[in-house]
């Protein structure tokens, strides 16, 4: 029960929902393809892009917090797992959805508030240094199952774990294009005639 429900809230696509309210279209469509608030970024709009982040976090953190309120903490742990699999793989969008990241932040919150802070401080670090979205991403997800060594159960570092495996593989195409010098940083926008990974595998 706490893994469908976990999973059908996950599934709700803020980013999506948002710019086709704000008349900027199908997401989908442009940069990475992605649902999530580093995509809505490059519409240009600030605003739809923070609450897109607030809205894809909270959904993470409502699902692991209802499911330990009515059940326990190990459903609560299982609910926010299966809410980022939600946003990444939405039964409403064809299992073709999000990077996970913002979904994650919130459940790491909710499992342990401690782990939380240390992920986005994390993040922000990476980020500010070397200005890739991606990069700060797979960095404090990767080093979330570390800190839960000192700041949380092994509950939660098993969840932390699983959740940054996830998380790479969900980014695969994020690493090929980091590797290639190829991946756009923070605020900068693609253009929808710049070359995916899909693109470049078929022009040879």
């Amino acid at each position: 029960m706490a893994a469908a429900f976990g999973y059908l809230l996950g599934s709700i696509p803020f980013g999506l929902v948002l710019t086709r309210l704000a008349g900027l279209g199908d997401i989908r469509e442009i940069g990475s393809r992605s649902i999530g608030a580093t995509n809505v970024l490059r519409t240009g709009n600030k605003v739809l892009a923070f609450l897109t982040l607030v809205m894809d976090s909270g959904k993470g953190a409502m699902a692991a917090w209802m499911a330990i309120h009515f059940w326990d903490f190990e459903a609560g742990l299982i609910a926010g797992f299966c809410a980022v699999l939600g946003h990444n793989f939405p039964i409403w969008l064809k299992f073709k959805g999000g990077k996970g990241v913002a979904t994650t932040l919130g459940v790491l919150f909710i499992a342990s508030w401690h782990l939380g802070i240390a992920a986005c401080a994390a993040w922000l670090l990476i980020a500010g240094i070397f200005r890739y979205s991606s990069l700060a991403s797979l960095g404090a997800l990767a080093a979330s199952p570390i800190f839960t060594e000192y700041l949380a159960t092994r509950p939660v570092t098993i969840l932390a774990a699983g959740l940054a495996t996830l998380a790479f593989i969900r980014h695969h195409e994020n690493l090929a294009r980091l590797f290639r010098g190829q991946e756009s940083k923070i605020g900068e926008k693609k253009t929808d005639t710049e070359p995916t990974d899909e693109d470049q595998s078929t022009s040879g």
